[in-house]
């Protein structure tokens, strides 16, 4: 299994990028959203990587993140979602933007993505609701990367390129603040799937919003109403 490529950037294209790790090219399949991140080609990257493997036929999928590439695994356990509806999906929303349209029954948002109609939305939210807490309660983890190694050839000139230094985004940050969020909610008795909907509710509110804002939002969605 085929798990993480780092390599030089050969060629790029709206839904794939081909990647050379040691002389030999790697066409990853990637999504939109993914592609759009990617250095230009001639400069290093890394994705992890998800195989697909047929009678006829060996395709690799490549994720910025651990939490999008696990995202993609749970989507296509769903019936009727193949890898690039999969991606499709995660082009269109992102993994934190899919975590909190699952957690909130928000099936016309996963409708919004090329391939995807409306039952098959409402499939992917349905089945996916009570596995979304966890993914959500350890993405903050799953989007810690490591530094990607630099490539270097025998004939590589005497500073080859390397892959850029990861810096926190807006996007692990949040994922972060939402995985503290409902370790702190959980820690206060509330189910899963309740604090889940509290915490996305919250954080769609305000999406920068820090651990104890969210915790201070959803509290407050959470509380009875008179």
């Amino acid at each position: 299994m085929i798990g993480r490529i780092a390599g030089v950037i050969l060629h790029r294209a709206r839904d794939h990028v081909l990647i050379d790790v040691r002389g030999v090219g790697y066409l990853v399949h990637v999504s939109e959203r993914t592609a759009a991140g990617l250095p230009p080609a001639g400069q290093a990257t890394a994705l992890y990587t998800d195989l697909l493997v047929r009678e006829d036929l060996l395709q690799l999928f490549g994720f910025p993140s651990m939490l999008e590439k696990e995202w993609h695994r749970l989507l296509t356990g769903v019936q009727g979602v193949g890898a690039k509806v999969s991606l499709a999906i995660l082009g269109t929303l992102g993994p934190e933007g899919l975590a909190r349209a699952i957690a909130l029954g928000d099936w016309s948002s996963v409708r919004k993505a090329q391939g995807v109609g409306p039952k098959l939305a409402q499939r992917v939210v349905l089945e996916l609701k009570d596995k979304a807490p966890a993914v959500m309660a350890i993405g903050g983890n799953l989007t810690v990367e490591t530094e990607s190694a630099a490539v270097i050839e025998d004939d590589a000139p005497e500073t080859p390129p390397t892959a850029p230094r990861p810096r926190s985004s807006t996007a692990q940050q949040g994922a972060q603040a939402a995985s503290d969020a409902l370790s702190a909610l959980a820690n206060l008795g509330y189910a899963a799937s309740e604090a889940a909907g509290a915490v996305a509710q919250a954080q769609a509110a305000e999406p920068e919003a820090a651990t104890p804002t969210l915790i201070r939002a959803a509290l407050r969605s959470l509380a009875p109403k008179d």
